[in-house]
């Protein structure tokens, strides 16, 4: 089975709600979407997210450099050569984390059909049934309770609150949060890297004081603030969780060498693709460290990739954030992984398991539409 032709389509899904952060406001989930067709015929599916104020990476820029650069080096390759193929998707530029990992998905997609198998199968067998959390936006209190109350209704027991823009109002809405639903779910924190390593120290002391019990906070403080990060560890009980610290193997290693976290998330769209992901859970095993697989705000084809590790890496990545599917008004992918409230269930078929997806925009002059 060899690598024909790599083409690019757009696909765009509507939020149930806008997703606020410290960094950003989105409405739509939209996705570049990576077609890998062989020799034989068979299609590999991958996809990523516009992430600028994150990874760097647009839709425009991501298209441009697996065109130019990566592209032409897959033409004619294996797929059963999987590691030399994502050798080649590393190597061929820096940087570009999402393009990456969007052609990784695809390749792994290709292999799981090449010895026809689901993808959690051959990365080490696990558990079809996993159970993510849900994002509540960052938004007047009132609105974030309205949207935990519809979130637990939902059956969700893990509520991921987005916070990071005002401290005092952040504290305001963890207590309020807490108090109404704290019984009902565990409440994670994420700061998207909105406060100082001092105010994240104070906040936490003072809604630890007050008997506010969160299961972790993630990223309070900017990316490259690995002193800010261990500063805040030693002197909290709250887990401290990196997200945009931890892009590469290098940073996870330096990270749990300084003891200044306590968890790592991987991100497929950060590390790069599965091959570097499955590098960073092999580590924080090493260190016997905890992991959660998250995603960016993606569609379900991406998210189909990360759900397969996680459940092959089970015994490292113990808290799951893949709740991009759910945001969505609808999932235009049929078959595969089903996304179904809280509960992600991988299916049987090989590979990623994709029989069809609804709304693809075929995109053939190379330019991302508006």
């Amino acid at each position: 089975m060899k690598i024909k032709t790599i083409r690019f389509a757009k696909l765009k899904v509507p939020l149930v709600t806008p997703f606020k952060t410290a960094l950003r406001e989105v409405s739509f989930i939209e996705d570049l979407v990576i077609i890998i067709e062989t020799n034989c015929g068979q299609l590999g599916y991958g996809s990523a997210a516009s992430t600028p104020v994150i990874t760097g990476d647009t839709h425009q820029g991501m298209m441009s450099v697996i065109s130019q650069f990566i592209a032409p080096k897959l033409i004619d390759r294996e797929i059963e050569n999987i590691n030399q193929i994502c050798q080649i998707i590393q190597s061929t530029v820096v940087g570009n984390y999402s393009a990456k990992a969007a052609l990784e998905l695809a390749v792994y997609d290709l292999w799981g059909k090449l010895y026809q198998a689901p993808l959690y199968k051959l990365l080490g067998g696990g558990s079809k049934d996993l159970r993510t959390d849900i994002t509540i936006s960052v938004d007047a209190i009132d609105k974030m309770l309205a949207d935990c109350q519809l979130a637990v209704q939902q059956g969700f027991d893990i509520l991921k609150v987005k916070i990071g823009n005002d401290l005092q109002q952040d504290i305001a809405r963890i207590n309020a949060i807490y108090q109404d639903y704290g019984q009902q779910a565990q409440i994670r924190l994420d700061v998207n890297q909105g406060w100082s390593a001092k105010q994240t120290v104070f906040a936490l002391q003072q809604l630890e004081n007050n008997n506010v019990q969160l299961e972790l906070v993630e990223q309070p403080v900017k990316s490259d603030d690995f002193k800010g990060l261990k500063y805040i560890t030693e002197r909290v009980n709250t887990p401290i969780m990196a997200d945009e610290s931890a892009f590469s193997p290098q940073q996870v290693i330096q990270l749990l060498e300084q003891n200044a976290v306590d968890i790592i998330n991987i991100k497929v769209m950060k590390t790069g693709g599965l091959s570097r992901a499955i590098e960073i859970a092999n580590i924080t095993a090493q260190y016997q460290a905890q992991c959660m697989i998250g995603c960016m705000l993606e569609g379900s084809i991406a998210v189909a990739g990360a759900a397969h590790l996680a459940s092959a890496k089970a015994q490292q990545i113990t808290k799951i954030d893949l709740d991009g599917p759910a945001l969505g008004q609808y999932d235009p992918v049929q078959g595969g992984v089903e996304f179904k409230g809280p509960a992600i269930t991988l299916g049987d078929a090989p590979g990623l398991g994709i029989i069809k997806i609804d709304g693809l925009q075929d995109i053939t002059d190379g330019v991302w539409p508006i």
